[in-house]
């Protein structure tokens, strides 16, 4: 679990990322899985915009959260902000390693 503290400092990282993953009406496909897996392995902590309206936008989340593994930190409207360690982070892509 993550800690109120932790959550507020990938919150201000978050801030200034760019959604990586954009879900359409489609939903989740095993193509979109595979991209959400390689992203957050690359980043650990990714945006992700989904286009639904928001009781299905809330169901989507909570699904792609539970096929991934990942946590979500923060959800805005259409975007939410989820966080997975990586076994082996990369300094280079890691969005909590590498300075902003």
């Amino acid at each position: 679990m993550l800690t109120s503290e932790r959550r507020k400092q990938m919150r201000a990282i978050g801030h200034h990322l760019k959604p990586i993953v954009l879900i359409g009406d489609n939903g989740m496909s095993p193509g979109l899985l595979e991209e959400l897996h390689r992203a957050l392995e690359d980043h650990e902590l990714i945006k992700v915009k989904v286009r639904a309206d928001r009781n299905a936008r809330k169901i989507l989340i909570a699904s792609l959260c539970k096929e991934t593994g990942a946590y979500c930190v923060q959800s805005t409207g259409a975007t939410a902000l989820l966080f997975r360690a990586a076994e082996r982070p990369n300094p280079r892509l890691s969005n909590l390693i590498r300075p902003m």
